[in-house]
């Protein structure tokens, strides 16, 4: 069955708000929340970053958005990322709201539905420096429309899976904490050096010079050529991620092949500083250019010991100081190679290693759960729109979904989808 489509400017009021000049002291720091396009995150919103006074909400174009809005991102680094607001608010000029009419949609589902339509809001973005995509692009989004009833079970399906996936993100966080807290009580905070050991640059305690990757294309992932690895492959805690899997598409690879044990950098963009630790178990890889791989002696330096001080504040705080932004975050290889590290015994360092590889299969697994429940999450969201995830309950509650979508057809004025006709 079809649900007829409808575009949000049929059953939808929409809007956006506006910025109190920030020279005026008197506007902000007041009680009305106001929000703005870098907090939506496809989260409900439970607070805002920053408050604006009554005088400031006469005196701009910020406007009172109701709790239920939908609201969207239109430019920024969020851009046609989502919220479902749940109190009253303001928001900036970047932010869309949209209010949909309760006789015809639930504002839940159209969250959900505007959530599943992501990849398309970004392909109608249009501008230069800054493409953002204009309150008429998300006027003239159609989604479908089921009868209320249905709404309500496609919004209770999708919020269990929500909750596992969350659930799932929780225990991968949790999981991620292990490492540095380890770190912590056997070396101490690198940023005071409690234990007083000598510190050493990074490069001074790698094998050779920073290597930067290979400045080549992808292919489809082949069994012929090695695994390619990228930033974007690289999670938040150091493991790669199952999805997009490709291959290096370059006939000589050898250089750029990873050992046991090298650490890569990221060296541009929003990631920049995040880091990965070669394992043997992630099969023949190579690395892309836009990381820096540092490899380290045998019997010197314990690589894991390296890895797990960038798990630290200590490296994540010397990452904040340390990048260059000229367009976008950069930090160079031989920026990276100053990094002071104080160097504890071998032994110590080995003992460390040992217990962070003991622990690998927990990270791990916990993060290819996290994986799996995000993909199946994703499978979920498209199926609901496409009627495919409650066909069989519709099916079943068919008569009294009938009086429901007639309602809705009426007041959208459009007639019933061609197979129902006969029903009524």
């Amino acid at each position: 069955m079809m649900w007829p489509e409808v575009s949000i400017a049929n059953f939808c009021q929409t809007g956006s708000g506006g910025t109190p000049s920030r020279s005026n002291t008197n506007y902000y720091g007041g009680t009305i929340p106001w929000i703005k396009s870098g907090e939506l995150r496809d989260e409900p919103l439970r607070a805002t970053e920053e408050f604006i006074t009554e005088q400031a909400l006469k005196d701009s174009s910020a406007k009172i958005v109701p709790a239920g809005a939908i609201l969207i991102a239109m430019y920024g680094a969020t851009v046609g990322r989502t919220a479902l607001l749940e109190f009253e608010a303001t928001t900036n000029q970047a932010v869309c709201f949209v209010i949909p009419d309760s006789r015809i949609a639930i504002g839940r589902y159209v969250w959900y539905a505007m959530r599943a339509n992501y990849e398309s809001l970004l392909s109608k973005r249009v501008g230069g420096a800054q493409p953002n995509i204009s309150q008429q692009i998300i006027k003239n989004v159609r989604l479908p429309i089921p009868s209320l009833s249905e709404q309500s079970r496609i919004v209770e399906l999708l919020d269990e899976a929500d909750r596992l996936r969350k659930l799932s993100c929780e225990l991968d966080d949790k999981v991620s904490r292990i490492l540095p807290a380890l770190f912590l009580k056997m070396f101490g905070d690198p940023a005071t050096n409690p234990m007083g050991w000598a510190p050493k640059r990074l490069g001074e305690l790698a094998d050779d010079k920073p290597e930067y990757g290979a400045n080549a294309s992808a292919c489809a992932a082949s069994e012929g050529k090695p695994r390619y690895v990228r930033i974007t492959d690289i999670r938040e805690n150091g493991v790669l991620s199952d999805k997009g899997v490709v291959s290096l598409d370059l006939e000589d690879y050898g250089r750029y092949m990873l050992a046991e044990g090298d650490v890569l950098f990221a060296r541009s963009g929003n990631t920049v500083g995040k880091t990965y630790i070669y394992r043997l178990d992630d099969g023949a890889c190579a690395y892309a250019g836009y990381l820096i791989r540092f490899r380290f002696r045998l019997g010197g330096t314990d690589p894991w010991f390296i890895f797990g001080l960038t798990r630290t504040a200590y490296y994540r705080g010397w990452v904040e100081s340390h990048k260059r932004v000229a367009g976008q975050p950069n930090i160079n290889g031989q920026e990276y190679a100053g990094l002071l590290v104080p160097e504890p015994p071998l032994a110590l360092q080995q003992r460390f290693g040992a217990l962070a590889r003991s622990m690998e299969s927990i990270v791990s697994q916990a993060s290819r759960a996290n994986e799996n429940l995000e993909a199946l999450f994703d499978t979920l969201l498209q199926r609901a729109f496409s009627g495919q995830l409650t066909a069989k309950w519709r099916e079943a509650h068919m008569k009294e979904l009938l009086t429901e979508m007639e309602d809705q057809a009426r007041v959208l004025n459009i007639p019933l989808p061609k197979e129902l006709e006969a029903t009524a």
